[in-house]
């Protein structure tokens, strides 16, 4: 018989990559959403017959208590959340409730209708924020930086605390920084790849950034899914680092990407200081060698393989739809 699975966040990047990965292994797969006018299915728009939706909101206990009685999945994905750490400064109660609060919710729901449930969290690497060491593991001390960090440290913490307090099979994925083509335009990365593809088809002349000498290890979200799926197959929960292992800069990925269509950035980027967060995060990379050794996993795709990759579907994104402009 087939798995049932609910994702949280399924219209977003990572849920729209782990909703084709668990279709792929023969799940039914349930989506979760909220009800209102401006859900955006377009990352999801192939996969449309092939899952069940829900309502449902991490504000709102009972829509998750509701989910859960109607749908009895064996697995959780908990990848909904207000996700963007600029986003977090001038709404900082919000992310709260949904990024922090909002685990603890859906972890009650759990706890209360079926504690058989496997859960997993989706963690981050801003809760290292201001570094204590380099690189990242798992028992590196927490130092978030913006009240995204701050907000994600908490739904760690709240993970581990229903884990050990009603034994619940509840994981956490401290995810570095992943990308693809799915990526929202408001994430640098995206927000890179879409200039260059605009400005090699002559749609623009600049593109205006922030800082360009802050260091991240960045992957490709494709392969990140992968791990959340395999640690709720293990015998026993746990919290892993799911990164490369690398660090590249802003400017480095500037580099590649405008190389790649034959320009050269320091033509084109201007930087602009209001793109710049109140508390930067300098340098993050992290070690994923318990997630090798326990979950025998590791990342596929190479930097400039995702940085190409991404840069080369927004030429195709431009081409086949001018107005995306």
């Amino acid at each position: 018989m087939s798995k049932k699975a609910l994702i949280t966040g399924i219209t977003g990047q990572d849920g729209s990559y782990l909703a084709e990965l668990l279709l792929s292994k023969g799940y039914k797969v349930v989506g979760m959403v909220r009800r209102s006018s401006t859900v955006n299915y377009e990352r999801i728009g192939h996969l449309m017959d092939d899952i069940e939706f829900v309502p449902g909101d991490l504000l709102d206990q009972m829509s998750l208590v509701e989910a859960l009685e109607s749908h009895k999945p064996e697995e959780v994905y908990n990848l909904a959340a207000q996700s963007f750490v600029q986003t977090s400064f001038t709404q900082p109660v919000l992310t709260g409730e949904t990024t922090a609060l909002g685990v603890t919710r859906l972890l009650d729901a759990i706890r209360v209708v079926d504690p058989s449930i496997r859960f997993y969290q989706a963690s981050s690497s801003e809760m290292f924020g201001k570094v204590h060491e380099v690189p990242q593991t798992e028992s590196t001390p927490f130092h978030p930086r913006s009240p995204y960090g701050v907000a994600k440290v908490y739904g760690h913490w709240i993970t581990v605390n229903y884990r050990e307090s009603y034994d619940l099979h509840a994981s956490s994925g401290i995810l570095f920084n992943h990308e693809s083509p799915r990526r929202g335009l408001e994430f640098v990365t995206r927000k890179i790849t879409h200039g260059v593809a605009e400005i090699a088809l002559g749609h623009a002349s600049s593109l205006s950034l922030g800082n360009l000498d802050a260091k991240r290890d960045w992957g490709f979200a494709g392969d990140y899914v992968e791990a959340m799926w395999l640690m709720l197959q293990q015998e026993n929960p746990g919290d892993f680092v799911i990164c490369t292992g690398e660090t590249h800069s802003v400017k480095e990925f500037l580099e590649l990407a405008f190389n790649h269509v034959n320009l050269s950035y320091e033509d084109h980027v201007t930087v602009d200081e209001k793109f710049f967060r109140p508390a930067e995060v300098d340098l993050l990379v992290g070690d994923a060698s318990l997630a090798k050794k326990e979950l025998g996993w590791a990342p596929k795709t190479s930097f400039a393989d995702l940085v190409t990759g991404m840069v080369d579907s927004d030429l195709q994104l431009l081409k086949d739809n001018p107005k995306q402009r």
